[in-house]
């Protein structure tokens, strides 16, 4: 992919947050919402951490890909 914005340590970092988010030692609460909210999260760094890629990054016009 050639529009690649995240570095290698950025992208381990978003695998590792997302294999604790959906796996067992997942935080859980009370309101499913709140849980909702934590498994999109952690599917969205799990796509991030593949493709190597941020749409927010993009925006603030961040390139960590070098680092």
């Amino acid at each position: 992919m050639g529009n690649q914005n995240l570095g290698q340590l950025d992208r381990i970092f978003r695998f590792a947050l997302a294999f604790w988010l959906l796996g067992p030692w997942a935080p859980s609460f009370d309101a499913s919402s709140t849980n909702t909210i934590i498994v999109v999260i952690g599917w969205i760094a799990l796509v991030e951490s593949f493709w190597g890629y941020c749409w927010i990054h993009k925006v603030l016009g961040i390139d960590n890909k070098n680092q």
